[in-house]
């Protein structure tokens, strides 16, 4: 991989910012310093801004410390529908609804990193997204940057700071929008606390409301896109790519408009409960706000629509060599092995050619998969289809085959030898290892893997993938516009536009004129919901349409196959659709994560969310 984001360390070790945060939010009192490395000496608190190439050793330490997703054996995906792990993940605990302040110091998406102390020792950072004291580390590093350098503007060219400065706004914003996804309002902090030199008044910060929240990130988003100052994208082979971009800032402000239009939070009464002090919630709701959201992702469209664009093929997009093409928006830099993934680890088909390889861990659900549509671009639903319940993966849709594995498929990544044929079937004759066994080891329960995304040159572990991971593309700027646009104006053309655009990628028609408003969102969802799936983007999507009740109260499905004559094969074989049998429970707390019990314990100005009192 080409053009690391720690470009400075491409042949030596990483440098780590090692920051002591005493706080959750409130007593912030630390001092800086830095682990020696082979470039450059040890840095001081004044040698640190009197250079920008020093500065940028400190920036380049913010991009590190962004969530690598790809390194965690649950991805947002397992918190929903779509997937079925196992029984140790911390989804299983979530599904069946153990949700608390005090477990997990209230962070049930982090499986592995709980403190700002974990996080500087970590060069992984998979789940620490929705994390309060690692969010809020990562935020000061960034309010501390724009101090620094603002105070010493004099060591750096105007060029510099203003690039720089707009730079570390979007990370703080994109860091605010990660916590503000799952806990709401938040204090908002852009200064460094110090309890040496501040007050009581001045350290212990009250949550600002869910609106107050939301203004202040898309606010600073808007003011970096209207600067112009840094670039609408990076390219691959450019020196800077994976660096905040204009690109990056309106994308992001086009979904949390999106986010935060939805009926969840564009609501008196917030379906977690009463919200009096308007955390989780505007506590009204406003059409306008669905009309803002489809304005700024048609602004991206218009703006930057000669940048950006759909890749030509969705199934090569994640390839190494395909890096900065087209569609991609946003992401984090991936280096293999310095810096690497895991991600060919934790899933995919669990036996390749009779050799263990990976932890199983991406199973697609029946729900899922049921949601892909036939080639003719007719939902498997429809009579007139040609769906065919005892031949159920026979002429279905692109995006079917490029991501997901089926009983009976042909397997063949770039480093294997030869094709091998996966079967999940159950067969005493000819038995798979394989074999749906409803069982805790490593094989799946529901008669299906995922190989979306999947890097074709590396086998598995070690952190050998050099795969950057995505946060946003292009094909969500299109989604976002048509499902704002729908709600707000119903299913105009600019609407079937949209998503007709991502269809057409994967061979399939137009959708049919004519339809209505509810039907085009039903349409719009089911589009969202294949084209995104297995991108941690379906969790934000049961959560805001307010589904998440109605899917996650109810068991999840696989396919079962068997044959009507198991001794020796020579009947028919079947294809049974059943039960999980994992318990799923959601509360309607669980619309939002809590605050983290330790965190109130040390500022009583913190309000929990409802729910969680």
């Amino acid at each position: 991989m080409t053009n690391l984001i720690l470009s400075d360390m491409k042949n030596t070790k990483q440098i780590i910012f090692t920051a002591l945060l005493g706080l959750c939010l409130s007593t912030i009192s630390c001092k800086e310093d830095f682990l020696d490395n082979e470039i450059k000496s040890r840095l001081t608190e004044e040698t640190q801004w009197e250079s920008e190439g020093n500065a940028d050793i400190f920036l380049n330490d913010i991009y590190h410390d962004l969530s690598n997703k790809w390194n965690s054996p649950e991805n947002l995906d397992n918190f929903t529908d779509d997937n079925d792990a196992g029984f140790y993940w911390r989804s299983y605990s979530w599904k069946q609804g153990i949700v608390d302040p005090s477990v997990n110091q209230g962070s049930p998406m982090d499986q592995e990193y709980n403190t700002a102390a974990t996080v500087t020792n970590s060069t992984n950072h998979a789940t620490d997204y929705a994390t309060w004291s690692a969010g809020y580390y990562k935020i000061r590093k960034c309010n501390l940057f724009i101090q620094r350098v603002t105070e010493n503007a004099g060591n750096f060219s105007e060029a510099y700071v203003k690039q720089k400065i707009d730079e570390v706004r979007f990370l703080r914003a994109f860091l605010y929008s990660e916590l503000f996804m799952h806990m709401g309002g938040l204090p908002i902090l852009t200064k460094t606390l110090d309890r040496n030199t501040m007050s009581t008044e001045e350290l212990y910060n009250k949550r600002n409301t869910f609106e107050e929240t939301f203004n202040f990130i898309t606010s600073e988003l808007d003011a970096i896109v209207k600067n112009k100052v840094l670039p609408v994208k990076y390219n691959n082979g450019d020196a800077n790519a994976g660096r905040a971009t204009l690109g990056a800032a309106l994308a992001l402000k086009g979904w949390l408009e999106l986010y935060a239009a939805s009926p969840a939070f564009n609501t008196a009464n917030s379906p977690a409960g009463a919200d009096p002090n308007k955390m989780i919630s505007f506590g009204n709701n406003d059409p306008e706000r669905w009309k803002k959201a489809a304005a700024t992702n048609k602004q991206f469209m218009d703006t930057y629509g000669g940048t950006y664009g759909l890749f030509p093929d969705i199934s090569a997009f994640w390839w190494e060599k395909n890096e900065y093409n087209s569609e991609v928006i946003w992401d984090r830099q991936i280096v293999a092995v310095i810096m690497g993934s895991n991600y060919e680890q934790y899933g995919g088909p669990v036996w390749i050619d009779g050799v263990y390889y990976t932890w199983g861990n991406y199973n697609p659900t029946q729900e899922l998969v049921d949601q892909f549509a036939m080639a003719n671009g007719k939902l498997i639903s429809d009579p007139t289809s040609g769906y065919d319940p005892q031949n159920p993966y026979v002429n279905r849709e692109k995006r079917f085959y490029d991501f997901v594995v089926y009983d009976g498929a042909p397997y063949k990544q770039d480093w294997m030898a030869k094709v091998d044929t996966i079967y999940t079937r159950i067969d005493k004759v000819k038995p798979s290892k394989n074999q749906i066994d409803f069982g805790t080891d490593d094989v799946g329960n529901t008669g299906y893997y995922f190989k979306k995304k999947i890097n074709p040159l590396k086998p598995r572990g070690g952190a050998s993938s050099g795969q950057n991971y995505v946060y946003y593309r292009y094909a969500e700027v299109l989604l976002n516009y048509a499902e704002a646009q729908n709600e707000a104006a119903g299913a105009d053309p600019s609407v079937y536009s949209a998503i007709n655009a991502i269809r057409k990628r994967s061979s399939l028609p137009d959708l049919p004129a004519g339809l209505t408003k509810d039907q085009m969102r039903e349409a719009i969802r089911r589009e969202r919901r294949i084209e995104l799936c297995f991108e941690s983007k379906r969790f934000y999507d049961i959560i805001r349409w307010v589904i998440a009740e109605d899917v996650m109260n109810k068991d999840l499905h696989g396919m079962k196959i068997t044959n009507s004559s198991p001794n020796d094969n020579k009947g028919k074989w079947v294809y049974e659709v059943v039960g999980l049998n994992h318990p799923h429970v959601f509360h309607k707390k669980m619309y939002m994560n809590p605050i983290p019990q330790s965190v109130r314990d040390q500022n009583k100005e913190i309000v929990q969310n409802p729910g969680y009192q």
